[in-house]
């Protein structure tokens, strides 16, 4: 494949849309910022990836119609929409858990010798039950797709978008894992904790809320 199809208009557009999306703070970068300054580098990667294979499956599926079925079978998007805000709520109320503790307790952060298996299917599923995620995808896919152009003009927009939502998340998981880091989240972690709680409890209530 040549890069011309990478290239165009529409999909450095889409690019953009989906770079400022995924590089703003959001539950999966503050997950993956506390994990990398509590918990290392290796940690905060692993789940770093658990998240974009997330991404990538929503990628997938909006490529390949999910729009339609949503359309037709909305209890699907509720049932995600229920099961993503509980989800963010439970998190909150481990990191308020947390934040309470004069130690550090076990909430976006590894517990000691976690398996790199669990770290990443907790990143996995923190992503698939953010329906917010889904419909980013859904108008990602629609905004590079032209009518002359098909389908098949996802790939590029797909793969792209993959590749930066790779960078963001391994960033993120860099740069909050260096020693001054962790020395500042030492410093910091209550006030952090804290922050999450409130970040997650505010997702997870607009999440069961939202009517869209």
């Amino acid at each position: 494949m040549t890069v011309a199809p990478f290239l165009t208009a529409d999909v450095l557009i889409a690019y953009s849309a989906y770079f400022v999306g995924t590089a703003s703070p959001g539950p999966s970068n503050l997950a993956i910022m506390s994990l990398a300054m509590s918990a290392g580098r290796r940690a905060a990667l692993t789940f770093a990836l658990g998240v974009v294979t997330g991404s990538f499956s929503w990628a997938l599926l909006a490529s390949l119609g999910l729009s339609a079925v949503l359309a037709t079978y909305s209890e699907c998007l509720i049932a995600i929409k229920l099961a993503g805000g509980l989800y963010l709520l439970w998190l909150g109320f481990k990191s308020a858990r947390s934040a309470f503790s004069p130690a550090p307790l076990a909430t976006s952060a590894a517990r000691p010798n976690e398996p790199l298996r669990r770290l990443y299917l907790r990143g996995l599923l923190l992503h698939l039950t953010n329906p917010k995620a889904v419909l980013v995808w859904l108008s990602i896919v629609s905004l590079a797709m032209s009518p002359a152009s098909g389908p098949s003009h996802t790939l590029p927009v797909v793969l792209g978008c993959m590749a930066i939502g790779g960078a963001v998340f391994s960033s993120y998981a860099v740069l909050f894992s260096t020693a001054s880091a962790r020395r500042i989240y030492v410093a910091i972690r209550r006030w952090l904790d804290g922050s999450l709680a409130i970040m997650f409890g505010i997702a997870g209530i607009k999440m069961l809320t939202s009517k869209s």
